[in-house]
């Protein structure tokens, strides 16, 4: 099993697509590394020999930020919005949506699951 930036990559995807399981890298990213890698992208990631894992590894390293620096850059800037105020910071504060979205409807992978939804047939107890 190919294990490269701390990842497992699957064993029965082609080299191009395993590669973007590593956070940081995508499919545009993971063809240029191949290329300079001398590897084709056809090539399954069990079938890979440890000179070309090794030959991606030393490119990964000296040339792309993947996982934990990038993780730290997103969550860097999240709490930079935050810290000066600015109205994305507000969004990401509350745990809103940032980007313009709507959400009187929708918006439930931000929000939770539904607060304070009236239930039908309940009714309030009256005062005597």
């Amino acid at each position: 099993m190919a294990r490269i930036a701390g990842i497992d990559l699957p064993r029965n995807k082609r080299v191009h697509i395993a590669l973007t399981y590593i956070v940081g890298i995508g499919k545009t990213t993971s063809r240029r590394i191949l290329s300079q890698a001398g590897v084709s992208e056809d090539v399954r990631t069990d079938a890979l020999t440890e000179d070309q894992i090794g030959a991606i590894r030393k490119i990964i390293d000296a040339s792309v930020s993947v996982e934990g620096d990038v993780r730290r850059e997103v969550s860097a800037n999240i709490k930079r919005l935050m810290d000066l105020g600015a109205y994305r910071g507000l969004r990401h504060r509350k745990g809103l949506p940032a980007r313009g979205q709507r959400t009187r409807t929708n918006a439930r992978t931000r929000k939770g699951p539904a607060r304070g939804k009236t239930v039908a047939g309940k009714k309030k107890p009256t005062k005597k």
